[in-house]
């Protein structure tokens, strides 16, 4: 982690929603989840907030050495946006306990909020991440 890695770096990232990125796209192999309206789904806007915060820290690390792995998450879905909005997340970072960062997030389709809470994120070595993971298999 570079010194630069700080409490307190915002980052704004925008998204326009595409079709693929809705609700039936999100498991098309669940007939339950095709059947469903066609708005930006949960699962893909988790992914949105993951990616802000990512493109947030990038700058910060020594990357790709280093990168981060999301480990919490606690927001809101309060409304649906519908395929062609833009959606502009905001996020913040609040605290750094060690390789532990901790963010604020929102996100704005245009027309209204329609997520914010808490994200954490943990600073890995991609090598050893990937050694470690092996070890799984």
């Amino acid at each position: 982690m570079k010194d630069s890695l700080v409490a307190g770096i915002q980052y704004v990232h925008t998204f326009t929603v595409p079709l693929s990125k809705t609700v039936p796209a999100l498991y098309p192999e669940s007939e339950e989840f095709v059947a469903m309206p066609e708005v930006f789904a949960t699962g893909f806007l988790v992914g949105l907030l993951e990616w802000a915060c990512i493109l947030a820290l990038k700058p910060h690390l020594d990357w790709p050495r280093e990168q981060t792995v999301g480990t919490h998450i606690d927001v809101s879905h309060s409304a649906g946006t519908p395929p062609g909005l833009t959606v502009t997340v905001t996020v913040e970072l609040l605290a750094i306990e060690g390789r532990k960062l901790r963010f604020a997030v929102k996100a704005h389709d245009g027309v209204e909020l329609i997520s914010e809470g808490k994200h954490e994120r943990f600073v890995i070595d991609r090598e050893r991440f990937d050694a470690k993971l092996a070890g799984k298999r």
